[in-house]
């Protein structure tokens, strides 16, 4: 189906209500738009459609079909130049802007991946041509139909001494079971499908390290969310335990939930298949092909969105407490805005040094993306400490609740004493109450376990930086030293006089 018109947020929340089996609290959710735990994020990702379709964000939110002629969204843009891949990045600003950095699985991230699978369909065809044809159609429909994808590319971790098909039981990890003329069928788990509650498709493939007699695990398939057997097990959703929106001003909107998958005996037709049972296509999807380029420049787009809004929490508590020209203050800002800055700047080292490849498609620089990935957990960490130091015990001697400013007992007392030289109790309040959701809340610590693990362990993205820095140019340096060339004397007895 091809539309004209893109998708509405209203649209959107109504294709959430499928059926889908999602648990909670030992319950089955039966609708995500209204559920406590849901309601509120899955507004704050309708917005996003409502925002790329607002008539004034046009140019910036969509680019025209190469096959329709109708407006789609920039998200699923194959970038041929400089200036597309700049326009990828402006339309990700926008849209992490909108939820201040902190919905990292929004609709562009996954879909830069489908990019990155129908720029280079030949990595697919290696395992027949069908999945080529097929990857490159099922990217079509997602960009004609506006839909939003997830995925679940990581095993359980049930027992990481032993590969897939060594597992106590074949069925623990999501692994085909039956072929069928039609398609095949998928039985097992997988992780971690991040906003998966609020998706149209799960993409289940893997990332992790396949060998031989893995085969039956070896593959990538699009799963309807609401498709029979599909099972969604989300984290304890943070939006649900935020009683308002003042105590809890970004747990009660932006909490995007993350997803264990457990798919039992799941049907996927032929169609929708993109590898089947071959390790080597299955690990070239990553690397021979921009996706991973792709998804993670949204991401990077997305991180210093939340790193900017991070600085301003920091700045405006230094406001509030008169410390703002101290000058020991001054240096954490300066300590701060600095290791911000080098996010933001290698974000943009990614588009300067974009290479096109031969096909004329334009890949974001490897080194760039790669190297802060490998730093981003430890930077994020600095980052948040910094955070802390300067909010000395503020963050943790606040009323208990919005409900302290209404009993006529206690507001006399919270107006007077919880007041800032330049604001009042309630502004103040609410300021650090952000910053705390920011920082301490559940919410918060669940921020800095995602950074910390975002592009996978530290050590495997810092051996992606090594395989990718050019080492010709730097050891061609060092042989040009070595072969300068030689004087009267050397090694003689006056050369150090």
């Amino acid at each position: 189906m091809v539309t004209a018109n893109l998708r509405t947020g209203d649209e959107y929340l109504r294709a959430l209500r499928d059926g889908r089996q999602i648990y909670v609290d030992g319950e089955r959710v039966s609708d995500v738009t209204t559920h406590r735990a849901f309601a509120r994020g899955a507004r704050s990702l309708s917005n996003l459609y409502d925002i790329a379709a607002a008539p004034e964000n046009r140019e910036v939110m969509t680019y025209t079909s190469p096959t329709t002629g109708n407006a789609v969204l920039r998200g699923f843009q194959i970038p041929k130049t400089h200036a597309d891949l700049k326009a990828k990045r402006l339309a990700s600003e926008m849209w992490s802007e909108a939820t201040f950095g902190l919905m990292g699985r929004s609709p562009d991230h996954v879909a830069g991946f489908f990019c990155g699978y129908a720029a280079v369909p030949s990595v697919f065809a290696a395992g027949g041509q069908q999945f080529g044809d097929n990857v490159v159609r099922f990217y079509e429909h997602l960009r004609e139909t506006h839909q939003y994808v997830t995925y679940a590319i990581v095993p359980p971790q049930i027992d990481r001494s032993k590969p897939a098909h060594q597992q106590s039981d074949p069925t623990l990890y999501a692994g085909v079971v039956k072929e069928r003329d039609d398609g095949i069928v998928i039985k097992g788990a997988q992780q971690l499908a991040t906003a998966g509650v609020y998706c149209d498709y799960i993409y289940i493939s893997t990332i992790h390290p396949l060998q031989p007699g893995d085969e039956n695990y070896a593959f990538g398939v699009a799963v309807p969310v609401g498709a029979p057997g599909v099972k969604l097990y989300p984290r304890r959703p943070f939006g649900g335990q935020a009683l308002n929106s003042f105590d809890y001003p970004l747990s009660s909107r932006f909490d995007e939930s993350d997803c264990f998958v457990v798919l039992e005996d799941v049907f996927i037709p032929w169609e929708h298949v993109f590898i089947y049972r071959n390790l080597q296509v299955a690990r070239d999807q990553w690397w021979k092909t921009p996706a991973h380029l792709y998804g993670n420049l949204q991401a990077q787009a997305r991180y210093a969105t939340k790193l900017r809004f991070m600085t301003g929490l920091a700045k405006r508590m230094n406001e509030l407490t008169g410390n703002d020209a101290n000058p020991a203050v001054q240096t954490q800002m300066g300590e701060l805005t600095s290791l911000v800055s080098i996010v933001e700047n290698m974000l943009l080292a990614q588009e300067v040094a974009a290479e096109t490849d031969s096909n004329g498609v334009l890949w974001p620089s490897r080194t760039a993306l790669y190297s802060i990935m490998a730093l981003q957990s430890e930077l994020n960490a600095r980052m948040v400490e910094i955070i802390r130091e300067l909010s000395g015990a503020a963050m943790i001697t606040l009323p208990s609740s919005f409900k302290d400013f209404h009993n006529s007992e206690t507001a006399a007392d919270v107006q007077r004493y919880y007041r800032s030289a330049t604001t009042s109790a309630d502004e103040r309040v609410a300021l650090m109450r952000m910053a705390w959701d920011f920082i301490g809340s559940e919410f918060g610590n669940r921020h800095q376990q995602y950074e910390k693990f975002y592009g996978g362990a530290s050590f495997l993205v810092k051996q992606n930086v090594n395989r990718c820095f050019d080492y010709s140019r730097a050891t061609g340096l060092v042989d040009r030293a070595l072969a300068l060339p030689g004087f009267e004397g050397a090694f003689g007895p006056n050369d150090y006089k």
